[in-house]
């Protein structure tokens, strides 16, 4: 069998098929498809359904024909080498861009290294390797700065069908973000024997994650924070140390969780409504400003980790309490005092005409029995000044 002599548009149409992983045979027809629509410029009456093309894959010879007639115009060899040219170079371009979307769709929800390219509008233009990821405004940290060629880590976030075909979204205010670097710099994370149930995030401020340990004796705050706190260090240096990072650890007891998802703050007494979703928690006076938090950022997010609405309130000192209780006391006593002022002088009122009666009545019966026993004598006439006789 004589060896087939392949032309130098033959050998190149499968080089550049299999570097790029493109079949021959869709290079082909699509060279057609742009022949015809060549062809079509230079007869606009045409009708191209009725038109067909030709193209030897071994030289390149392109011929147009119409119901069996070749009607191919001189020089068209030029004019379908150039529209070839085009539509391979075309077709080479989306296809090396189907394959890198395919490769990104299998890596959303990850996190990669990427560096700031250029500002679009309020959108920032990430080079993420292979391709470029678009950092809309909602995926950006709001009191972050970014610049030119900065390097970050941002979390894949999506792929969104945009103006020209099909967008990588990134992100750096998702809780994946934090996510993702805890499994890179705590390997109990990444192993699996330290799970995360929950990430609360307010981006650029603070967030806290419950931790669970799955294998006994691994303390989960413990491997997250690492020694002297460089595991946890390393991942807020990450955010430029401007956002804030508390662990706690899970517990399906609700109570408790509670009071870890309030900490800092200590020494909590927690009232649970759990039909209502509620929960009142009291707080020693001087932990008051730690379980609020700033702006009652504290209480807000351990309101969404926990999914119950907290109610916080401070608990008076033993000093304050017993001043409350001292006060309180002195506050009774006057009431009761207040109370017990009227009825005595009602008392004396009552007994005042009492007593005057029963000393005019004892006075008349005196005068009485003076009366009936001794009457009152008359009162004696002065005798009058008579002279004594004399003899």
């Amino acid at each position: 069998m004589p060896a087939i002599q392949r032309s130098e548009f033959a050998l190149a149409l499968n080089q550049v098929a299999n570097e790029r992983g493109i079949d021959p045979q869709i290079v082909v027809e699509t060279v057609k498809n742009a022949i015809l629509a060549a062809y079509r410029k230079d007869h606009p009456d045409i009708e191209t359904e009725e038109f067909t093309v030709t193209l030897d894959e071994n030289t390149g010879e392109a011929r147009v024909f119409h119901k069996k007639e070749d009607l191919t115009p001189p020089g068209f060899g030029r004019i379908a080498a150039q529209t070839a040219k085009q539509v391979i170079l075309q077709k080479i371009r989306e296809k090396e861009k189907e394959a890198i979307i395919t490769d990104y769709k299998v890596r959303i929800g990850t996190i990669v290294n990427g560096m700031v390219l250029r500002f679009a509008g309020p959108n920032i233009i990430v080079d993420i390797g292979k391709t470029e990821g678009i950092m809309p405004p909602e995926e950006q940290i709001p009191n972050e700065k970014y610049h030119l060629n900065q390097r970050l880590a941002v979390y894949l976030s999506e792929i969104r069908e945009g103006a020209k075909g099909e967008d990588i979204i990134v992100s750096r205010a998702s809780s994946g973000l934090l996510e993702g670097l805890l499994k890179r710099e705590v390997p109990e994370v990444a192993q699996g024997s330290v799970e995360i149930k929950e990430i609360i995030r307010e981006p650029g401020n603070r967030a806290k994650i419950a931790v669970a340990s799955t294998q006994s004796g691994i303390d989960p705050v413990g491997s997250c924070v690492g020694q002297k706190g460089v595991r946890v260090q390393a991942v807020i240096q990450e955010f430029g140390g401007i956002e804030k990072i508390d662990i706690i650890q899970w517990t399906q007891v609700l109570k408790d969780y509670i009071i870890q998802a309030l900490s800092p703050a200590k020494n909590m007494k927690v009232d649970l409504n759990e039909e209502g979703k509620t929960a009142l928690v009291t707080v020693p006076q001087e932990d008051l400003s730690l379980a609020i938090g700033k702006d009652g950022q504290n209480v807000r997010l351990a309101s969404k980790l926990t999914g119950i609405k907290i109610e916080i309130e401070g608990e008076a000192s033993a000093a304050e309490a017993l001043e409350a209780q001292g006060e309180e006391d002195k506050t009774k006593l006057e009431e009761a005092s207040a109370e017990e002022k009227p009825a005595v002088k009602k008392t004396k009122k009552e007994k005042a005409p009492k007593a005057k009666a029963a000393v005019e009545a004892a006075k008349a019966e005196d005068e009485g029995e003076v009366s009936k026993e001794e009457p009152k004598e008359e009162p004696k006439e002065e005798p009058k000044d008579e002279k004594p006789s004399v003899g």
